[in-house]
């Protein structure tokens, strides 16, 4: 397994009466190249474990691997360059900068990668080439998202992970979104983790993964992967 979660915990409160389980001894892995969707209710542990593997956080007991590399025993500073080198974030709000333009959006992240991907291809993958030179408030909520997809991905992640990525966009743009995401798995074979509660999304996945109560509750590949355009939201 490329990514994989081994008895992992994390827990909040200081007593056994107020202790919460946000992840419960969950196991559970991802191969490289997969899109995987994490599906579950609010409060369920989705983004605790997507905080996890992003690096935000760690375990209070357990382990997380990715490629080989124990991620819980990194120090501060290993973390802060597995962030920035390894992993990228796509959340369900986009985070732009008012004042850059879409090019500029992008560029940012670009200067301070180390082998970040051509930007004229990323903007041409993603279908917002023509919208280069817009500012964010001249955008659509869609358009929006695949600027902060493109941006997540201009750095060259090994892994992309989506927050709720189309929580903030209606049925239109959110296919819009996924078949992007979908795209980007299919074309440059990055290991794409999303997150969400919209059942739908599923059928485009590699792997199924379902979260209760912090705990897997099943973890399923998916052999009738469809494509974005193909589903309903």
């Amino acid at each position: 397994m490329y990514i994989e979660f081994k008895n992992a915990v994390k827990k909040y409160g200081d007593t056994s009466e107020n202790m919460v389980y946000a992840i419960n001894h969950a196991d559970f892995g991802v191969n490289k190249g997969e899109l995987c969707v994490v599906l579950g209710p609010s409060g369920s542990g989705k983004s605790t474990m997507l905080n996890m593997l992003g690096g935000l956080d760690r375990l209070d007991e357990g382990s997380l691997i990715v490629d080989g590399k124990q991620i819980m025993n990194l120090s501060d500073d290993e973390l802060g360059e597995y962030r920035r080198r390894d992993v990228g974030f796509v959340f369900q709000f986009f985070n732009l900068i008012p004042d850059l333009t879409v090019e500029e959006n992008i560029q940012v992240v670009s200067d301070i990668s180390e082998s970040p991907m051509d930007i004229n291809e990323v903007l041409a993958a993603l279908g917002i080439a023509a919208l280069k030179d817009r500012f964010p408030k001249e955008l659509s909520g869609g358009q929006q998202q695949r600027v902060a997809i493109a941006r997540s991905i201009i750095k060259n992640p090994k892994i992309l992970l989506c927050d709720e990525l189309t929580g903030a966009l209606d049925s239109k743009a959110s296919k819009e979104v996924i078949s992007f995401v979908d795209k980007i798995n299919r074309e440059f074979g990055t290991t794409i983790i999303i997150i969400t509660h919209n059942e739908a999304i599923k059928d485009v996945a590699d792997r199924i993964v379902r979260i209760k109560d912090g705990k897997i509750a099943s973890d399923v590949l998916n052999s009738n992967r469809r494509k974005a355009e193909d589903i309903e939201l």
